[in-house]
């Protein structure tokens, strides 16, 4: 729709420009007074003596009156041109470049329809990251209550352990053995359940998930968020600065910082993590003003605007 904008507006401007000229140099070829010229001729060939133009049929003043009305209409048709020129100017730029569906409601609603599914997006995002740094973490939950074990005297847990004990023909040696075993017990179901908790979190593909998800949450949500303003640019000829404008533009720098923290967390290092959770928990409070702010900003666009 812009190009054919300016291509019409392009056109009706080389028309004024051309109608202009055209009729601005009509009097360019009014023929010339003789009256001059032979008047001069006559005087030199007589000085003593005053003699007139000879112009027997009038033909002097007749042609300085059409030249005199070429003049006019010249300077009229000029200043007609230019108050032409003007006006289509002021209609042009009063048009601007019709957006068709874009400036109705159903691309003005794109927006906020986008960014709502983007939090719910975010939210899921967060919970899967959490998940994955529990599957990441909980191994050295489990490293650290084996090392609160006794001697197991080589059994995979505190039960094969005990049952060895019990088994044993030298009942006197393993008696203190026997009762700190037991003692561990609760310890050894902790651990238990801790394993059966790491083996179903692996189960779930978290780290592929979580990656995915944010990948597509940095994409579709810069995205939106650059469609927005300028859906209200298409629509209103200008941007209104603030809380949720500015709350947008925080709210993609933050995505960008979470981003770009990956190739760092992926060689291990604890900072990026930090970070990279850090800058999405910010996001988030950010994100939820932006509901906040946003829906009244919905509600206007809704009654201002129609369908399509």
């Amino acid at each position: 729709f812009e190009e054919e904008h300016i291509f019409q507006y392009i056109t009706m401007r080389l028309s004024v420009l051309l109608c202009a000229a055209g009729l601005t140099a009509v009097s360019a070829f009014a023929p010339i007074s003789p009256q001059a010229g032979v008047s001069t001729s006559l005087r030199a060939v007589n000085d003593d003596s005053t003699v007139g133009a000879f112009d027997p049929l009038n033909l002097a003043s007749e042609n300085a009156e059409e030249t005199s009305n070429g003049s006019i209409s010249g300077m009229g048709l000029a200043a007609a041109t230019t108050a032409a020129w003007v006006a289509s100017s002021d209609v042009a730029s009063a048009a601007g470049p019709d957006w068709g569906i874009f400036e109705g409601r159903t691309g003005s609603m794109l927006h906020p329809i986008a960014m709502g599914s983007m939090f719910l997006l975010s939210l899921s995002t967060g919970i899967l990251g959490l998940q994955w740094r529990r599957q990441r973490t909980i191994g050295d939950e489990i490293t650290a209550l084996k090392k609160t074990l006794p001697d197991l005297g080589g059994a995979k847990s505190v039960s094969d352990a005990i049952a060895a004990a019990e088994s044993a023909e030298d009942t006197s040696v393993e008696a203190a053995n026997l009762s700190a075993l037991k003692a561990a017990l609760p310890v050894q179901k902790e651990i238990d359940t801790l394993a059966a908790e790491r083996k179903e979190l692996s189960s779930k593909g978290l780290r592929d998930q979580h990656f995915s998800q944010g990948a597509l949450l940095a994409f579709i949500g810069t995205a939106f968020a650059i469609e927005g303003p300028l859906n209200t640019y298409a629509r209103a000829g200008k941007l209104f600065p603030g809380p949720h404008l500015y709350a947008g533009a925080g709210l993609v720098v933050l995505w960008a910082l979470a981003y770009a923290c990956v190739p760092a967390m992926q060689k291990g290092s604890d900072t990026a993590r930090s970070v990279h959770i850090g800058a999405n928990v910010a996001g988030m409070g950010l994100f939820a003003w932006q509901i906040v702010s946003g829906l009244p900003i919905m509600f206007k666009v809704i009654e201002l605007t129609k369908f399509p």
